[in-house]
């Protein structure tokens, strides 16, 4: 069995292929698990308490070898609304259950939950099901590092990622 113990701290490009590591949101916040990789491979991650795997984190084999995070398309809430003022009221009330949520320009997604869908209709929100990667927010005293110097995201699979906040627009007065 393979181990990882630790992330890619190389500035360089891994000198062999990448092999890949498909992981739901939940399986990507534990320290300690079991797994396979893409090519079958089994691995035991024994990572630092506390870090999340994001999708295109990578993370160093004791044998040398790169292996990159990939972000499991999950059944997700994608939510809209009408107005910021009422996106934020809804992120308010998430909050407020602590709920995971991604957030994004105009947008919030959670896990999918037929309780929360019916608290944000009710809050006038639209919300439709999706299957996508699931990228929530850390938490406000949360670390997050990447490894190889650190990288961008893009939402998507493979590309770079922004992190894209909720305009909320100027404050009243």
């Amino acid at each position: 069995m393979i181990e990882i113990t630790s992330r890619w701290r190389d500035t360089r490009a891994p000198a062999q292929p990448i092999v890949k590591l498909e992981l739901p949101f939940d399986l990507r916040q534990k320290s300690r698990l079991r797994a396979k990789l893409e090519n079958g491979e089994e691995v035991s991650l024994s990572l630092p308490r506390g870090d999340i795997l994001r999708g295109g984190d990578l993370l160093a084999t004791a044998d040398g070898r790169a292996v990159e995070v990939v972000a499991r398309a999950e059944r997700l809430l994608h939510v809209e609304c009408a107005s910021s003022h009422a996106l934020a009221r809804a992120a308010y009330h998430l909050g407020n259950r602590h709920v995971a949520v991604q957030i994004g320009v105009g947008f919030l997604r959670i896990a999918a939950d037929h309780v929360l869908e019916r608290m944000l209709t009710g809050l006038g929100a639209t919300v439709s099901a999706v299957e996508a990667p699931f990228e929530p927010e850390a938490g406000a005293y949360a670390g997050h590092s990447h490894g190889a110097g650190g990288h961008a995201h893009d939402g998507g699979s493979g590309g770079a990622r922004i992190h894209e906040y909720v305009a909320l627009g100027p404050h009243p007065r």
